[in-house]
């Protein structure tokens, strides 16, 4: 693969669900490598096994299939790069961690828990950021083989050196530059000997030739650590982009405060994924088109330029909206098949057309044309207020007339000749009666759907003097 080849990355742990932050890096790399014809690679972060669990690895797939994110090498396939989980890589590891202790590049610690705890608890108290204090950086071999005698298992730590400046073009934040003395020696091997993020996560992005990475701005403080560890190995860095995080409408990350924020969640709640996508799409990434967006389109249209460095706001009425416009740009066959489990298999041919086509406007969920099926074909109708007055108020004559003109053809321009009414003083009322709501479906497909006696009974209702 040529090194001008654009290869990005999604790599998640499978220790959750895929929330919508997640999501939306995994739209931004994959839409970077459409918008450039390269590939886009699918690896598994799962060597933590005490928060790895399986049913993830299967739904985050599954999630990403949904939203159509379709990656080129991955789990299930195999490329140029095989294996694409990390607890699957453990010996591709060994060699480089042999390196960097032989090069003393990296060193054995064997500081517990609580000691690193009670360490970072008083750099805290006297006003210092807290890093590793480098208790075990200067052991010599005796007192390692002393450690190792009692039993106790030593961690791995990359030795980054004093009085370095680490730099790198970020391609959201610009130059960004670092000094080694703020950072202090980090873990690069677990005590069980399973590969750490800063280690395996770098390691894996140049071993894969990933060339883009376009990641959280949490991210970012990492950088240094993974430039120092990969400059050690003599492997070349890809170039990070660190993107603003997905924030509530308060201005807090996003979190369950703020309603569903996995993508099976909103899936299961009845969104589509186009309407996740075009939303996705828009935050933190500034972009003039503002109609329904494919995939390809967006890829079309995405640029690096146009990542923002505000954090980027996640609102609900926003996802309704990009889900109004996927439910207005279905065809009719597909709209059919997007309702159709909803609908009664009592209804005719005619009737399912004529209910789609009156109610299609009005909803935004699937969920939301249950209603109108109570509402156009139940027995009961109940009257919102103000629809029960504006029927009142339209007199019984009105509506004596517009029952027998049904009798002959059930169509609107008949029921307004008879009534003698237009306008708002025709629909407003005809709509309160039929429908108990004084908004809705537009009235010819509705009447269309409608069962002829019930729309008679419903207009004799208001016949009575």
């Amino acid at each position: 693969m040529s090194r001008d080849t654009v290869v990005t990355r999604f790599a998640p742990s499978p220790s959750g669900e895929l929330h919508l932050g997640n999501a939306r890096t995994a739209l931004f790399n994959f839409l970077l490598a459409r918008k450039r014809a390269g590939r886009f690679v699918l690896r598994i972060e799962d060597t933590d096994a005490g928060r790895t669990q399986e049913t993830f690895v299967a739904a985050l797939a599954a999630d990403l299939d949904w939203l159509g994110l379709a990656w080129d090498e991955g789990p299930d396939r195999p490329g140029a790069h095989a294996p694409y989980r990390q607890s699957q890589r453990a010996a591709l590891y060994q060699p480089l961690f042999e390196r960097l202790e032989r090069e003393q590049r990296a060193y054995p610690c064997f500081c517990s828990h609580l000691e690193l705890d009670l360490s970072r608890r008083a750099q805290l108290a006297a006003g210092r950021a807290p890093r590793y204090a480098g208790t075990c950086r200067e052991l010599g071999a005796a007192e390692r083989a002393a450690r190792l005698a009692q039993g106790r298992k030593p961690s791995l730590r990359f030795r980054v050196p004093h009085a370095r400046q680490i730099e790198f073009v970020d391609l959201v934040h610009g130059r960004q530059r670092f000094v080694s003395d703020d950072i202090g020696d980090f873990i690069i091997r677990r005590e069980d000997g399973s590969a750490a993020f800063f280690f395996s996560n770098a390691v894996d992005d140049a071993l894969m030739q990933i060339s883009h990475v376009l990641r959280g701005e949490d991210h970012l403080a990492n950088t240094p650590r993974q430039q120092l560890l990969l400059e050690g190995l003599e492997l070349a860095p890809p170039q990070y982009g660190h993107v603003s995080l997905l924030v509530g409408t308060d201005g807090t990350p996003l979190s369950k405060r703020h309603g569903a924020t996995s993508v099976r969640e909103l899936r299961e709640a009845g969104y589509a994924s186009a309407a996740v996508c075009n939303q996705l799409f828009r935050l933190g990434h500034s972009t003039p088109l503002n109609q329904l967006l494919s995939l390809p389109q967006m890829a079309a249209a995405f640029e690096l330029e146009h990542l923002q460095r505000a954090p980027a706001h996640f609102e609900l009425s926003q996802l309704r909206h990009w889900q109004s416009e996927w439910v207005h740009a279905l065809a009719p066959e597909a709209a059919r098949r997007w309702l159709e489990p909803l609908l009664p298999a009592s209804l005719s041919e005619r009737q399912v057309e004529s209910f789609i086509a009156a109610v299609r406007p009005n909803i935004v969920l699937a969920e939301d044309a249950r209603a109108w099926l109570q509402i156009i074909f139940g027995e009961a109708l109940v009257f919102e207020e103000p629809a029960l007055l504006a029927a009142r108020q339209a007199g019984a004559a009105f509506f004596a007339a517009a029952a027998q003109a049904l009798e002959e053809r059930a169509d609107l321009g008949a029921l307004r000749r008879a009534t003698g009414r237009k306008g708002a003083e025709f629909f407003m009322p005809l709509r309160a009666a039929l429908t108990g709501r004084l908004h809705g479906p537009e009235l010819a497909p509705l009447l269309a759907a409608m069962p002829a006696e019930q729309v008679r009974a419903r207009l004799l209702r208001f016949a009575a003097p």
